[in-house]
């Protein structure tokens, strides 16, 4: 099955739908989404990608990331996805977004308008082995620290949203 993704412009209106590996090949702006999970401890949970995903394999990332489906809802997308990947739902609410664009070793092209979408959560995951190796949950500090000693273990995406993520934590 090829999944689709939706392309848009820089304002994130739909411009049409494309095949995955098509954008990522030529680098085509579509839409996409991040969830960060949270506890009542403050605690976010993030999973390690399987090694096998078609890149950023093995780097620890936020809860759950993927594309809306066309004809779906963001959110309506968010909840399928974070059940598919992680084996569980929650009350999601979409923060802020974000473009980015990197290139990566095998020539692949992320450039996406990332949607930021936050929930809360207590309890264990039932990752998918295709898609998850590991997964954790980490205090928000512990996961600054880390991310600024071994920023390479993570995401770029995840790098770029958590900065935008500690401001809106009014931390000292």
């Amino acid at each position: 099955m090829n999944k689709l993704v939706i392309c848009v412009d820089e304002q994130d209106n739909g411009l049409g739908v494309m095949e995955k590996m098509e954008a990522h090949e030529k680098g085509i702006l579509h839409r996409a989404f991040s969830i960060f999970v949270w506890n009542q401890k403050e605690e976010l949970m993030i999973h390690q990608r399987a090694l096998e995903k078609y890149h950023s394999g093995g780097l620890w990332t936020n809860t759950c990331c993927s594309h809306p489906q066309p004809g779906e809802e963001l959110l309506e997308s968010a909840h399928k996805r974070l059940i598919a990947e992680m084996g569980f739902d929650c009350n999601l609410k979409e923060s802020f977004s974000f473009l980015y664009q990197t290139e990566f070793e095998d020539g692949l092209v992320e450039h996406e308008f990332d949607h930021v979408i936050m929930g809360c959560y207590e309890g264990a995951a039932t990752p998918n082995p295709e898609e998850v190796c590991d997964y954790k949950w980490v205090p928000l500090d512990e996961l600054e620290r880390d991310m600024k000693v071994n920023p390479k273990k993570y995401t770029v995406w995840f790098r770029i949203a958590m900065e935008k993520v500690q401001k809106l934590y009014c931390r000292n």
